[in-house]
């Protein structure tokens, strides 16, 4: 009875010390939100506050008869006053981004941008750094659309600058025409199809691999893996990783996969083979096979069909063309490299198109 006893007291203070466990976590998950929304929400305040900072400076200006000399004086008198009130984050130069923060914004509505019915001021979405990074980006067009995908997909500061100096705008408005690189501009990267998914080319600078390709796609799909976050970021919107090296087999063969992705908005498999050489249509046949596999047998009934992409060093456009059927719209080969392209180079190729 005595044991009995006890096992039934062991039990009670079992559920207290794991109802006390749960309720604990549901009080630091909700005080965890509550910290992330102040601190969301003091950047913000922060942001429109110096966004105003720039138009009394401006407006100020304007005022002046000899406006360089006299803003000049002006901004140097204003820094040393709020610097010995306020503290740091006054100086000449900080006053001065602001003041180009609110001419760079206040120019936007031209883009379609969202503001108040009562005043002229932008919606603000990021942080104050954000902000400086996209004020160096004189293409309005490109600016905009780097600020709608850091907003859309929470993008930090670093990732930001990751997708700029990887010319993500250049790359996917390459295979776009001239209104849908408009469309860029105004509502970001839509994901409605395959197609939307592609860039040419991938940027894997990130993998540290030399330019050319002195090592083999086993080394390749390493570092690949070694640097996942980095990568999936490169793909792109929606995708989670599924497994490498996915083996498959049918008459008595075995095959591999060399990575194996699925796309949430999509809602497909996406299979990418690595090719360190130049593609050959043997390889375009053996992605075939492999998306022909995953449809008929991996794929859910409500899941649209399997999408195959074959990452090169060099491809022939020509076989891949007349390798593929005319209404192709699974497989896919683009190129990759190592480096950070030339901005420059991008651009012409789109002008020149």
């Amino acid at each position: 009875m005595l044991q009995i006893m006890k096992e039934a007291k062991t039990d009670i203070v079992q559920d207290e010390n794991g109802r006390a466990d749960v309720l604990a976590s549901r009080i630091e998950a909700l005080i965890t939100e509550a910290r992330t929304k102040v601190v969301s929400f003091v950047n913000t305040a922060m942001v429109y506050t110096y966004y105003e900072i720039g138009r009394m400076i401006v407006e100020d200006e304007q005022g002046g008869d000899e406006r360089a000399e006299y803003g000049k004086k002006t901004l140097q008198k204003v820094s040393k006053r709020l610097t010995d009130k306020l503290g740091k984050g006054f100086s000449v130069d900080n006053l001065q981004n602001m003041r180009n923060f609110f001419l760079s914004y206040s120019k936007y509505e031209t883009l379609s941008r969202i503001s108040s019915e009562e005043h002229s001021t932008p919606q603000f979405t990021l942080s104050w750094s954000h902000y400086l990074k996209l004020m160096r980006i004189e293409n309005l067009e490109e600016r905009r659309f780097y600020e709608i995908e850091a907003t859309n997909n929470n993008w930090s500061l670093r990732e930001l600058e990751r997708q700029f100096d990887s010319s993500l705008y250049e790359r996917l408005a390459l295979s776009r025409n001239k209104e849908q690189i408009l469309e860029l501009s105004q509502k970001g990267q839509i994901v409605e199809k395959p197609q939307d998914l592609l860039k040419d080319p991938y940027i894997l600078e990130f993998t540290g691999l030399p330019e050319f390709p002195q090592y083999t796609e086993k080394k390749l799909e390493q570092k690949l893996i070694d640097n996942l976050q980095a990568f999936l970021l490169e793909l792109g919107k929606g995708f989670t990783f599924v497994g490498r090296q996915v083996r498959l087999t049918f008459a008595e063969e075995h095959f591999y996969i060399d990575l194996v992705f699925y796309n949430r908005l999509l809602k497909s498999f996406v299979l990418i083979d690595l090719k360190r050489g130049k593609l050959k249509h043997q390889d375009i046949g053996q992605m075939q096979m492999y998306v022909n596999y995953y449809d008929r047998e991996i794929k859910l009934e409500d899941e649209n069909p399997t999408i195959g992409l074959l990452l090169c060093a060099d491809k022939d456009n020509a076989v891949v063309e007349y390798t593929l059927p005319q209404d192709n719209n699974q497989i896919f080969a683009t190129k990759y490299e190592t480096v950070l392209p030339r901005k420059d180079e991008l651009k012409k190729l789109i002008s020149n198109r």
